[in-house]
């Protein structure tokens, strides 16, 4: 029954998980249709906890990065905002390509190695990061070269599935070709997160999460899964991290 609830989370928490695949293949296949997702539980929910990370910053002409951009749908409303440039990293081609259509001249890079190392230091005033964290199986190098990649006065911003979530069984899921395919994920707790960034002296500024509760219980009713809701009611789904290097 979880498992035909594509849009919604908590997914895959079925007694038999789906086998998971590698972030990039896996949205290569997921690119064709990952745009029309209406009412998506967790897209929605990651708009919500975007716009409110990126109230609280200017990006006017800075630089910014936007990694695990995806097909890019948070560019429109950073490029009202006129950054100087955005550049858009993902590990697959499929979303990038995806991207390019919408936004024809958008810089993008694949990445076939976490560290970045072909992005020099100093590079961007700021990166955001959505629903991408726990694709990263080694967080500490990927975040550590976040840091260095970043200006000292910059701001990261992270939305991502809660870890408690993920915890729990659940599973980044959609249906292709009649069958269910999961994209891989790694647990990482949030005081972890903090840990690593810690490391180079970057702190929390603002931290956002939301909750399954009677706000979201529509979602639920509508694919007759108010079982599901009561069963996870109470639990957080999505978290979003703003981080400063102290001064």
């Amino acid at each position: 029954m979880l498992q035909e609830l594509k849009k919604y989370l908590p997914k895959g928490l079925q007694r038999t998980r789906i086998p998971e695949t590698e972030a990039g293949p896996a949205y290569d296949i997921w690119s064709v249709n990952y745009d029309n997702q209406p009412g998506n539980l967790m897209l929605d929910l990651d708009e919500v906890v975007f716009r409110r990370l990126l109230s609280a910053i200017d990006i006017k002409d800075k630089r910014v990065a936007d990694i695990g951009c995806g097909t890019g749908r948070h560019w429109q409303k950073m490029l009202q905002w006129q950054p100087a440039h955005i550049t858009g990293f993902d590990v697959s081609a499929g979303m990038l390509n995806r991207l390019k259509e919408k936004f024809p001249q958008a810089d993008t890079e694949l990445v076939t190695n976490d560290s970045l190392l072909n992005i020099p230091t100093d590079n961007f005033d700021i990166i955001v990061s959505t629903l991408t964290v726990a694709h990263i199986k080694n967080l500490e190098n990927s975040l550590l070269n976040w840091c260095r990649i970043v200006k000292n006065n910059g701001d990261i911003l992270i939305t991502d599935f809660h870890p408690q979530a993920l915890d729990m069984g659940g599973q980044r899921t959609f249906k292709h070709n009649g069958s269910h395919i999961a994209v891989r994920n790694f647990v990482h707790q949030l005081a972890s997160i903090k840990a690593i960034m810690s490391l180079k002296d970057w702190e929390v500024v603002s931290e956002q999460q939301i909750i399954i509760d009677e706000t979201l219980k529509h979602y639920y009713e509508s694919q007759n899964a108010l079982h599901v809701y009561e069963k996870f009611k109470g639990m957080p789904i999505i978290y979003g991290l703003h981080f400063k290097q102290k001064a």
